[in-house]
């Protein structure tokens, strides 16, 4: 029988793409693999430990339990005390302690409350950077202190010790790497992330259409995951750019790393990000990342590739668009000096293969505390 228990309430994205990657590197009579689709996540986090106690057979031997955050592991194991013997470890793809909400009065503090319980249950509380741990640990007091009579004390000290950083693997093998030739096309900008507010794209256009406004040419593909509506900012972009947008929405796989390998820049203008798979792969592809000089970013890229307000923005691309040879030259040093194994899958997989096989005889902490 397994002795590995893999649940994933919101098996989508790079939730899906992390169990892919390392899965394939278990024998499927090791594992058991429970998940939910990756549709509604405030649902599937309020109502996904109750599903799965009912789902997760209990004649069983699993000895190590791997789940995200998503998963309110506290109350799991609450409704399935079999399974407090199993080594407990759960992935941080974000928290929710750190997460930004248009009002204050929309936040709905459940989901950091069960990420905090989901830890305190947890034998091994594994983050996707460290400015998701630190920014967890962090927020822990002030988010708990909006509760109005109770003042909750040291559990930043108890859950620190049981925290560590494994960066999401990017299976770079499988991706296509350019080979570089001479260009004198217009420089293609890439903007590859979710049509949601917390990815700012109203930034992104406020950007493009003052490149445009200086009459500098370029090209630009927005893709990317379409929010159910489109957002307000994009509804006319089209016929603001005209020729400039050659890309507009969702592509396929080939399609999506063919436009990467055909573009120059990727662009961040989020003011959410725990790490940024879509950014790495781009850069992976060829494309010199630009993004904002806070969140994760910082931790991965140079400083040459970070800026801290619009202005620096506009001005890093209207330089790059008005002399190629400004820009060719930089992308060189940046690819001179970039470390791309430090989050490829070949490095980082073996990683999470010890974590999980190397408890399978040793219990798990059973009142998690």
């Amino acid at each position: 029988m397994a002795k590995v228990l893999i649940i994933e309430p919101f098996y989508g994205g790079s939730h899906k793409q992390l169990l892919d990657t390392f899965l394939q590197q278990f024998h499927p009579a090791e594992y058991d693999l429970f998940t939910l689709t990756a549709k509604k996540w405030h649902w599937r986090s309020r109502i996904g430990a109750l599903y799965f106690s009912e789902t997760i057979p209990r004649d069983h031997q699993y000895k190590t339990l791997f789940t995200s955050s998503v998963l309110n592991l506290a109350e799991l194991i609450g409704l399935r005390p079999d399974l407090a013997i199993c080594r407990k470890i759960v992935y941080f793809h974000e928290n929710q302690l750190n997460y930004p909400v248009r009002e204050i009065k929309e936040r709905d503090c459940q989901y950091g409350l069960n990420q905090i319980m989901t830890c305190l249950s947890a034998d091994q509380i594994v983050f996707n950077s460290q400015y998701n741990k630190i920014s967890f640990l962090d927020n822990i007091k002030s988010f708990l202190n909006i509760a109005p009579d109770l003042k909750l004390k040291n559990l930043r000290e108890k859950l620190e010790p049981r925290c560590e950083v494994l960066y999401f693997p990017i299976p770079f093998h499988s991706i296509p790497k350019r080979i570089f030739t001479k260009n004198d096309k217009p420089l293609h900008l890439i903007w590859p992330h979710r049509w949601e507010h917390d990815k700012n794209p109203q930034f992104l256009t406020n950007t493009l259409l003052e490149l445009n406004k200086r009459q500098v040419d370029f090209r630009v593909s927005i893709l990317g995951e379409r929010a159910q509506s489109i957002p307000e900012c994009f509804e006319n972009i089209g016929e603001l750019l005209k020729e400039k947008l050659i890309n507009f929405g969702f592509l396929s796989k080939d399609e999506y790393y063919r436009t990467l390998l055909d573009g120059d820049v990727v662009i961040s203008t989020a003011g959410h990000e725990f790490y940024g798979v879509a950014m790495l792969e781009a850069a992976y592809c060829g494309c010199l990342p630009v993004a904002p000089n806070k969140l994760v970013y910082p931790e991965i890229y140079p400083d040459t590739s970070l800026y801290n307000t619009s202005n620096q923005l506009i001005k890093m691309l209207y330089n790059w668009c008005k002399n190629r040879h400004l820009f060719e030259r930089d992308r060189a040093i940046f690819y001179e000096n970039f470390d791309f194994d430090k989050y490829s899958a070949v490095s980082i997989v073996p990683k999470f293969i010890s974590m999980i096989r190397a408890h399978l005889g040793t219990p798990g902490v059973v009142n998690g505390v």
